[in-house]
């Protein structure tokens, strides 16, 4: 019999098998596994299977109301996650596999590890566990010496059995808090009708709640003046700055805002200038030297948040370029880690690793690695190699493979996880830091005291490493942190007050967060709970693990409860409203880390045999329950909470308009009354208005278009809001406007275009583009006064698949060809969202999608490139031998086993032809501008414009007119044109192959 061993990714499969074949024989490879004589190696690819309710608990999206609420099923099924359901097949297969006596778990030592392991054999057992013994493979170290002691150590079932019942307990709790909670929610906000999707979860609400309660802080802060002086003073030896500060300040515990150097009346800070101008003082000074280490090993989140602040890249974005320079390049170690140390034993490793990248030719890094060797650097040093801190996974580390072909992104992201790998290994960075006051004899009799303070480098350290980036590796960096140093001043020496300034200040509230200061608050989460027990079960935790909390950034994105504003992440109206019906609702255990804590809490209990499964669900299902009454049971007509009152008054009777928990009304001429009867949703199709918006379409009564409505159904759309008159009710009401009322064509109605600025020439016929309702039309495709019949049929919409198509676009699209790469069009097929430039496609005589290359270039299997040895390597090439090859062998077996021929009649489909974009050529006129190669119409103005901007031949009073030189007045005919005209210009120099 065999041991079957399940590892959590490939390459650790890949690592144990090179540990185990010295000591237990060579191991065959197939597809999906490894196999010797007494093992068979596989792996999963992180989660193959996941938990849902039973079909007779399950409740379409469409069907969510209190009557289906609570769901707490009496156990889960299972459900294969979709993307790698061919793997989990394999790994079954193994697992059922009759010369199998016995699993072993060798997935990721931890909770999510166990629980990978253990889903994966419940489904293999049909629902059951599957009957076969099960022993488990704890690492710590993927050194082959550690893998081989793991598997001379395995622990028995029995032993594990308090972390995977913690593991089930904590997957189960999460689904029965989640879907509950976001289905009671959705339902409380849909009473009125429509379909108000609003999610809460155990990691995203808390999560949520930070940042919105900064943003309240934000929004209740109240500016204050203060003033500081900044004063030059002249010694022998040259001038120095110096800053005014109190001697006698003390820290006042209720104004954080009060510091030694702020002063907080004008009127003084301008008599202490007046009085120290051209007096002179006597100088002291104290020095003393300092040390900085370097910050340590990064983990998933430190790097997530270093890459934010450096690069501007979001946690995804890190995580993706992380994951690339893992899978792909083979140049990182592990990414989605907790752990910022080594295990003990990997010292050696990390001399080969330096070895590596002293000998690479990254010449920026190779001379570090160098000196670290030849200094002897590398020593086993406490803070970077410490078992105690390396849990499932060691901190982020260069692999011995040297990358190659890497994008500008991942050099960036992989050169810093580099340079902090070998800076941990250099000598910490020494300062000598000078603290000067000067004490000025002012003429109004009193001393008055001012700081400078210098910071000198004076030996680099780790720094080195850094160069002249070094001052932004220094926590609290200053100049000084360059090096530069202060003047000097002799013993004894009076220094005079040259000049004084008079700073005028304002506190500043709080910064919003970004994402890698949202990174360190869910990092750093339970330092905020006061109970001291379940702030010790949190600390090594936070608010979701390394691996989760970029997506859970990114979720509460595309949920629209946060905006991304620059680099600042900004709560939306519909943040807010969550966080006051979960107050009002007094559910508000959803929105803390208390929460988080008290879980871990329990479930360590739980781990270490102290609290039964049993009794921790059901306390979850009892919690589930609770949260649903209160929700179910509130009655009231509002929910209490901060509401706005809007500036721009009612538009039936000009009253004053509040906001309460569902609506904007009218409350009467004096606020306080039941108003003329206007009212309008906060949330028309499951969109929350925020207040601006608000005003916006109260005043101009038409806002959009707006994305993020759904349909009852579920799905998004994006529309225009209207509020139109209605004689019946006599009141205002709300509406959405999807832009397709009759067209002015169609009803002969004299379109206006006065007033409105141009957005280009039109691609078809020259005259201008303006904005019409829902579409960008050319001018001569509606009626006008000039020309009231219309002659182009040029319109494309404001909103393409969801998509909002901005006036800066369609500028770009009419005058360069395509927009900037579009990154919010929903397939009408998939309902997924997708990236494309929108271009002028000029044989179809439309707007049209060209698709940015793929980051990835396709993969040629091997049997392609073994049966392409003698074939010159060309991408044509490449694709004719992948398919022949890799199907070559397959065939034969099916040939033979059907008594058939193993060959295949070549295919007599044609390859699909390019469309002929690039198909016009320019007369020997225009070709003198642009060049002879045939273009796209799209392409000659873009190529036009490009030699227009060169020259400068814009008119400098009016951009809009081109002032033609010798060779545009071949092209044009004239000296001067308007851009409007360009396109039309151009028609008669642009030929098709083989005509005149």
């Amino acid at each position: 019999m065999k041991d079957l061993v399940i590892a959590e990714k490939p390459s650790v499969a890949q690592d144990i098998v090179r540990a185990l074949t010295p000591v237990a024989g060579k191991f065959e490879k197939h597809d999906d596994y490894f196999e010797n004589d007494r093992y068979i190696v596989t792996s999963a690819v992180g989660h193959l299977v996941e938990i849902e309710a039973p079909e007779a608990y399950d409740v379409k999206r469409g069907k969510w109301s209190f009557a289906h609420l609570p769901v707490i099923p009496p156990h889960f099924d299972l459900k294969p996650v979709e993307k790698t359901k061919s793997r989990l097949n394999a790994v079954v297969r193994l697992a059922r596999r009759k010369d199998v006596g016995r699993l072993i778990n060798a997935c990721d030592a931890g909770r999510e590890g166990e629980l990978i392991f253990r889903l994966i054999e419940q489904y293999a057992g049909g629902g059951k566990p599957l009957g076969k013994p099960v022993e488990r493979l704890w690492l710590q170290s993927m050194t082959p010496d550690a893998i081989r002691d793991g598997f001379a150590h395995l622990r028995s079932d029995a032993q594990m059995r308090g972390l995977a019942d913690a593991a089930r307990s904590r997957s189960e709790a999460d689904w029965l808090v989640g879907i509950n909670g976001t289905r009671a929610m959705t339902a409380f906000n849909s009473r009125d009708g429509g379909f108000f999707l609003t999610t809460v979860g155990r990691v995203q609400t808390p999560t949520l709640a930070v940042v919105v309660e900064r943003e309240e802080q934000i929004r209740r802060f109240v500016s204050r003046p203060y003033w500081e002086l900044h004063a030059s003073f002249a010694a022998q030896a040259g001038t120095y700055p110096g800053r005014w500060f109190d001697p006698e300040w003390k820290k006042d515990p209720d104004d954080a805002e009060r510091r030694p150097e702020r002063l907080w009346d004008e009127a003084r800070a301008r008599a202490i200038a007046a009085a120290v101008q051209g007096r002179t003082g006597s100088v002291s000074e104290e020095s003393r030297a300092t040390t900085q280490a370097s910050p340590g090993l990064f983990d998933l989140t430190s790097l997530q948040r270093e890459a934010n602040g450096k690069f501007g890249f979001s946690a995804k974005t890190t995580l993706a370029l992380a994951q690339s320079l893992y899978e792909r390049h083979k140049a990182l170690t592990y990414p989605r880690t907790d752990s910022r140390h080594l295990p003990e034993d990997y010292l050696p490793v990390v001399q080969q690793t330096f070895g590596m990248l002293a000998d690479s030719p990254m010449a920026h890094l190779a001379p570090h690695a160098r000196t670290a060797l030849a200094q002897g650097y590398i020593k086993p040093i406490k803070r970077v190699f410490d078992n105690s801190k390396v849990s499932d996974h060691f901190a982020i580390i260069p692999t011995l493979q040297a990358p190659h072909g890497l994008s500008e992104a991942e050099q960036k992201l992989y050169d810093l996880v580099v340079r902090r790998f070998m800076a941990v290994f250099f000598p910490s960075a020494e300062y000598q830091v000078t603290t000067r006051t000067t004490v000025v004899d002012g003429a109004d009799g009193a001393q008055h005291h001012f700081r400078t303070e210098g910071k000198v480098l004076v030996k680099p350290g780790w720094l080195a490493i850094y160069g002249k980036e070094a001052a932004a590796e220094v926590a609290d960096a200053k100049d000084g942190d360059k090096g530069q140093n202060l003047v000097a001043v002799a013993p004894g020496e009076r220094v005079r007050t040259e000049a004084v300034e008079v700073k005028a200040l304002k506190t500043r509230p709080p910064a919003r967060y970004t994402e890698a200061t949202l990174l360190g608050a869910m990092e750093g989460a339970g330092k905020l709970i006061d109970d001291e027990e379940l702030r010790e079960a949190m600390q090594e935790k936070g608010l979701g693990t390394p691996a989760t909390r970029a997506a859970i950034i990114e979720g509460l994105i595309n949920e629209k409860y946060l905006l991304r504003e620059g680099r600042e992440l900004v709560p939306t109206a519909k943040a807010f409203q969550l966080m006051t019906l979960l107050r009002g609702l007094g559910v508000e255990e959803l929105s803390r880390p208390e929460l988080t804590g008290e879980w871990e809490y329990k479930l360590a209990q739980m781990e270490h045999g102290r609290l039964s499964r049993e009794a921790f669900m059901r306390e979850i299902a009892e919690m589930t329950e609770r949260i649903v009454r209160k929700a179910k049971e509130y009655d009231r007509d509002t929910v209490p909470g901060d509401y706005a009152t809007l500036a721009t008054p009612c538009p039936n009777c000009g009253g004053i308009v509040k906001e309460n928990y569902r609506r904007y009304a009218c409350t009467g001429a004096d606020g306080q009354g039941a108003g003329c009867g206007f009212s309008i949703p906060k949330t028309p199709g499951g969109r929350t208005f925020d207040v601006a918006e608000v005003e916006q379409l109260l005043r101009d009564k038409r806002i959009g278009p707006l994305e993020g409505f759904r349909s009852k159904a579920g799905w998004p759309f994006t529309a225009e809001i209207v509020l139109k008159h209605s004689e019946e009710e006599r009141n205002w009401k709300l509406e959405f406007d999807f832009g397709d009322e009759r067209s002015a064509e169609a009803t002969g109605e004299i379109v206006d275009f006065s007033g409105f600025e141009p957005l280009g020439p039109c691609p078809k016929c020259g005259a201008p583009v303006y904005e019409h309702g829902a579409n960008y039309v050319c001018e001569k495709s509606v009626p006008t006064a000039a020309q009231p019949t219309p002659s182009c049929d040029f319109k494309t919409g404001r909103v393409i698949l969801q998509q909002p198509v901005e006036p800066e676009q369609m500028r770009k699209l009419l005058t360069q060809g395509k927009t900037d790469l579009l990154d919010k069009f929903i397939s009408m097929r998939t309902r997924r969202p997708f990236k494309a430039h929108l271009v002028w496609d000029a044989e179809a005589g439309k707007v049209n999608f060209e698709f940015a290359p793929s980051k990835f270039p396709p993969r040629v299997p091997a049997a392609a490139k073994k049966g392409a040895t003698n074939v010159r390597n060309t991408p044509a090439n490449a694709k004719k031998a992948a398919p022949s090859a890799a199907a070559k062998a397959p065939a034969a077996r099916k040939a033979a086993a059907k008594g058939a021929p193993a060959t295949r009649a070549p295919s007599t489909r044609k390859p699909r032809a390019a469309a002929a974009t690039a198909g016009l050529r320019p007369s020997p006129a225009l070709a003198a501008v642009i060049g002879p190669e045939p273009v796209a119409r799209a392409q000659a103005v873009k190529k036009l414009w490009d030699y227009i901007k060169a020259q400068g031949l814009q008119d400098a009073a009016d951009k809009r007119r081109i002032n033609a030189d010798e060779r545009l007045r071949a092209v044009f005919g004239k000296d001067q044109v308007s851009m409007f005209e360009i396109a039309g210009l151009l028609t008669p120099h642009l030929h098709a192959d083989g005509s005149a």
